[in-house]
């Protein structure tokens, strides 16, 4: 009996090391290829802001308390915020989760008649994931001039058909889209995916600067739009918001998207 019990504590410490060794392997597998998304990442983030430079200054703001936001103990947001002269607020969140990569690009504009540009790009192992979305936060879309925008926008949306399509799920704000990309690529294509987030922000800078600034009175209206976006976004919620609330609070989400991720609060 004796003898069967030294068999079996000899070959648990066998089996133990294995699963460690395995633990291993499967930890550097992650931290190996995380590495490697962070530089794409990283330098994707790095052309677009070198894209948006050429077209306006862009001045950094003081984030405060929310230049890093921590959720769950996995996910450490890291925040940027921008002013761009004469267009509006830029907002960069980025987050490296071992497995899973992304950087978020919002900008918000109360000056110029344009809609809100939202770009997430997801970098997860090998695979990839890029959005561009275009909100109509606008009083007429229908005017001349906004029409103009859109169309060059489309034009945009068509350069990227060769990329796989994703399907979402229905939201709410589903009908403030004109424009909607979402996209699905492998390592391959990073370097078009790269093009992509840098053609999204010239295309919106070249337009955004063909426009006449906004009088005082329509830069009210179309502030009141997004704060009102954003409201609902806190109110009926949406994919990222939701995560947000459940790890901060309502309170303080509705916060962050007040200064920070929108800039609403600086804009009154």
């Amino acid at each position: 009996m004796k003898e069967k019990d030294t068999v079996k504590k000899k070959k648990w410490p066998k089996v133990l090391l294995v699963i460690l060794i395995i633990i291993a392997l499967l930890a550097g597998f992650i931290t190996f290829n995380a590495s490697k998304n962070m530089k794409v990442m990283n330098r994707t983030l790095d052309s677009g802001m070198d894209t948006i430079s050429r077209y306006a200054t862009v001045t950094p703001v003081d984030t405060g308390d929310f230049s890093q936001i921590k959720m769950y103990g996995l996910m450490k947001f890291n925040v940027s915020q921008y002013d761009i002269q004469d267009l509006g607020n830029l907002s960069v969140m980025t987050v490296n989760m071992g497995f899973m990569q992304m950087v978020s690009y919002v900008i918000t504009p109360y000056e110029k008649n344009m809609p809100l540009l939202s770009m997430d790009f997801m970098y997860i192992m090998g695979k990839r994931k890029a959005y561009a979305e275009f909100y109509d936060l606008v009083p007429d879309k229908t005017a001349p001039e906004y029409s103009e925008v859109m169309d060059a926008v489309k034009e945009f949306e068509s350069k990227y058909s060769s990329l796989e399509d994703i399907s979402t799920e229905p939201a709410w704000y589903d009908d403030l889209m004109t424009v909607a990309l979402h996209k699905a690529g492998k390592r391959a294509d990073d370097e078009k995916i790269e093009e992509m987030f840098c053609d999204a922000i010239s295309i919106y800078m070249d337009q955004a600067n063909s426009l006449e600034k906004l009088t005082p009175e329509e830069q009210t209206e179309k502030l009141a739009l997004t704060q009102e976006y954003s409201d609902n976004l806190i109110s009926k919620g949406g994919v990222s918001t939701d995560v947000f609330k459940k790890a901060l609070g309502e309170e303080k989400t509705k916060e962050f998207f007040d200064k920070v991720f929108f800039g609403t609060e600086s804009r009154k």
